[in-house]
């Protein structure tokens, strides 16, 4: 792992733990298929897409392994780093931004083919840029909850609302080590307001109608295997329960956008980021092109 040495300066694979292939190649190989494009606009979500094979997980493992120690707390490439953003040691939280910059795994995995061609898929065939990573780990027996919540409601500093999210684990993901869940539908909710995303699995709870609560007795336990991802709309809401398994549950999180996104804001986007003036384009070094079928920057 490139120890402080800042990767956001390379736009490219720097490894050779994936492919390197063109657009046309990596269609070919990893292209979704319209049954599963239809089932995404239909819920609100995609499973079951691998994304890593064994060596990929064991190689982001390692790297995991190192992002996670206390030293790196220091590290001002992160955006964010919290060795347990729950506070409470009974249910631990690991949860970083900006590891993308120090990880040469987490650097290289924006630029994986099986990942950028789906993502490019489901955003309605337009062009790729990397928003932001996130890392979620829950350890064994005292793992933390992720709360319920939209994405886009921490993301409405950048409009057109044209983003997805790509959830993957490096272990299987089961409901006895806090996997994923889903409301299917509920991506054509209007926007909630935003809750805390550690502590308690219910503060969305206050904001919803009689009719949206009721939906969350059809939530869907997203259940895979290690090394296969989900993609999710930017409303569609979703959380996580504890872990009270002997397992960990190790995962990591790809956020992207549809090219053409702006700053709402004048505020900086991410931490150490350089401020990106309101109505100017998300673009450069900190928000790189991942996927075209024309020319990449």
């Amino acid at each position: 792992m490139a120890q402080f040495k800042d990767l956001s300066d390379f736009h490219h694979l720097i490894s050779d733990l994936f492919p390197t292939m063109d657009a046309r190649e990596a269609m070919e190989a990893y292209g979704l298929n319209e049954e599963q494009l239809a089932f995404y606009e239909a819920h609100g979500y995609l499973s079951h897409v691998q994304i890593l094979d064994d060596h990929q997980i064991e190689y982001l493992r390692k790297d995991l392994t190192e992002l996670m120690q206390s030293e790196q707390s220091n590290n001002e490439l992160f955006y964010e780093f919290h060795l347990n953003e729950s506070e409470d040691e009974n249910s631990v939280l690991f949860h970083s931004l900006g590891h993308w910059r120090v990880s040469l795994g987490f650097h290289d995995i924006l630029w994986n083919p099986r990942f950028v061609v789906a993502a490019y898929q489901l955003l309605g065939e337009r062009s790729v840029r990397f928003w932001h990573d996130q890392l979620f780990c829950k350890p064994a027996y005292h793992g933390g909850v992720v709360a319920w919540h939209q994405d886009y409601s921490y993301w409405t500093r950048t409009i057109p609302m044209q983003h997805l999210t790509c959830w993957v684990g490096l272990d299987d993901a089961r409901v006895d080590n806090g996997c994923l869940h889903y409301i299917p539908g509920s991506h054509k909710w209007d926007l909630l307001d935003r809750t805390n995303l550690a502590g308690s699995m219910d503060g969305l709870m206050d904001f919803l109608s009689e009719d949206q609560k009721a939906a969350f007795e059809s939530a869907v336990a997203i259940e895979m295997p290690k090394g296969y991802g989900t993609f999710h709309h930017p409303l569609l809401v979703h959380g996580s329960y504890e872990n009270r398994s002997h397992r960990p549950r190790r995962a990591f999180v790809l956020n992207v956008f549809a090219d053409n996104t702006y700053a709402a804001s004048d505020e900086p986007l991410l931490n150490g980021v350089p401020q990106v003036p309101r109505g100017q384009k998300l673009e450069g070094r900190f928000f790189p092109l991942l996927y075209s079928t024309t020319t990449i920057d």
